[in-house]
């Protein structure tokens, strides 16, 4: 019997296609789930129509309420195997053939092996040397390329002094066409009669939604801005929303591009002089190390990873924050990375583990809820994405299976790393008073209530012995818990 290949969302590029008969669903429930940035619901539907369109006679295309509308008893059915639980249970419950994922740089078999091996907790520094030894990526024979394998050192640079972007050129953006169009209209429709949740802005499209634009994206970014990624790669700049980052995240997870290209592209950069290693390693990292590094844990620690709580964080995300209502926050770098995400539905990875992970860290804020805002309000954001990041990494509910500590930071780190702070009527200095900065005493106030759970983790030491020394500690810790605006 021939079989038809039934992709999903993140599915969408070549790589998912081995030349047979296509299924693709778009399903609106899976819009009703929560309440959706506008630009992720945009890029989505446009991904999925466009992907349609483009494989034509051999598609079989419908639009409608369920998936299972259209998947329920039959027998024909084969499947990449998908990227959450959710779907997992879904395909496998209508008896679809599974067959082994696809879209990372390792499996899920590779990595299962690589763990299991392991004695003590697996660390994703020790994964991504595995991981490039074993590819043979940025090598050269046994050793890596550059003469060391990790050059984030070299990476944290802070943005130019008084500069208002980094002076690089605007990055390609897609152009719409009637398939954007329609969208559009359709997300007003829908929006109008009660039947989604949208929040932030309707904007033009700013990620890739085919393969093709992936493609143009990526030579873009090689193009120009690689060379200065790697060196502000944790900058911020207020006039400057992209930076020097590649805006590849989206594309990627929608399947339209293979990790395993870009990171070939970037190597050959580097082999032929034209892109220096730090730039070029610090990609290679994020694809085949972090990357395929939150894939894995995904499935290795579970669905119920996401109700962990090690620090007991219950404290409901604030309106200004659900409703990306940026004008409505008095601490500017919270504001601006709001507006920025209102705006773009996307922010770099230093907004989101340094401002709104930071701030969300040192408020209390439930981590489930985080993880679920995340992935509504980022248009790379997927439910596999998101756990180890968010309530590993960034809030540190997990107890330290993802990082190692709280990335909790106060006011200086911001003002180090953004221009953030010459724009905020608070001080990043001060830690009491009606100036005092949210941050730096938030970070006081965070160590003061999570100091019995933190106590025995040793890179906590030196911050909690300065908790100690704080002459006007009881202050700072009641000042932060009776302040009520962002």
């Amino acid at each position: 019997m021939e079989r038809t290949r039934w992709i999903f969302a993140g599915q969408l590029g070549d790589v998912f296609d081995d030349g047979g008969r296509m299924l693709l669903i778009e399903a609106r429930s899976a819009l009703r789930r929560a309440p959706i940035h506008r630009a992720k619901a945009h890029l989505i539907l446009s991904a999925i129509r466009h992907r349609a369109a483009e494989l034509g006679d051999r598609v079989e295309f419908h639009q409608v309420d369920r998936y299972r509308d259209v998947v329920e008893g039959r027998d024909d059915l084969e499947v990449v195997d998908p990227t959450s639980y959710a779907a997992r249970r879904l395909v496998r419950s209508v008896g679809a053939m599974v067959l082994p994922s696809r879209g990372f740089v390792t499996s899920e078999a590779e990595f299962a092996e690589w763990a299991d091996a392991r004695k003590g907790r697996p660390i994703m520094e020790d994964f991504y040397r595995w991981v490039r030894g074993r590819t043979g990526i940025l090598q050269d024979g046994d050793a890596p390329a550059g003469g060391q394998w990790n050059f984030d050192h070299e990476n944290r640079q802070p943005p130019p002094k008084r500069a208002v972007t980094l002076g690089l050129p605007e990055p390609w953006w897609p152009k719409e066409d009637e398939i954007d169009q329609e969208v559009r209209h359709d997300l007003d429709r829908w929006q109008a009669a009660g039947d989604i949740s949208l929040v932030g802005d309707d904007g033009a499209r700013r990620f890739a939604a085919t393969p093709g634009e992936a493609r143009l994206a990526l030579d873009d970014f090689i193009e120009s801005r690689l060379g200065d990624f790697g060196p502000f790669e944790d900058a911020t700049l207020t006039g400057d929303w992209t930076m020097a980052h590649s805006l590849l995240s989206a594309p990627l997870n929608l399947g339209l591009l293979d990790p395993r290209e870009v990171i070939d592209r970037v190597e050959a950069e580097y082999r032929a002089g034209r892109a220096p290693i730090g730039s070029v390693e610090g990609i290679v990292r994020q694809l085949c190390g972090w990357r395929d590094w939150v894939w894995h844990l995904y499935w290795r620690l579970g669905e119920d990873y996401v109700n962990s709580n090690a620090l007991g964080a219950t404290e409901p995300i604030p309106r200004e924050l659900l409703e990306l209502e940026a004008s409505a926050i008095e601490a500017n770098c919270l504001s601006q990375t709001i507006g920025g995400v209102r705006e773009h539905g996307w922010a770099h990875h230093i907004q989101r583990l340094m401002i709104i992970g930071n701030w969300a860290l040192q408020r209390g804020y439930d981590p489930k809820q985080m993880n679920e805002w995340f992935i509504g309000m980022f248009v790379d954001g997927t439910p596999w994405v998101m756990p180890a990041n968010v309530v590993g990494m960034s809030l540190f509910a997990d107890g330290g299976i993802v990082g190692t500590k709280p990335y909790a930071a106060g006011g200086a780190y911001v003002n180090r790393m953004t221009d953030y702070c010459g724009g905020c009527r608070f001080d990043p200095k001060v830690r009491l008073g009606p100036n005092a900065c949210p941050v730096t005493a938030g970070y006081w106030a965070f160590l003061d209530r999570v100091e019995p759970q933190i106590r025995g983790n040793f890179r906590m030491a030196q911050p909690l012995a300065g908790l100690r020394r704080l002459s006007d500690r009881e202050q700072v810790v009641d000042q932060e818990r009776h302040r009520t605006a962002l």
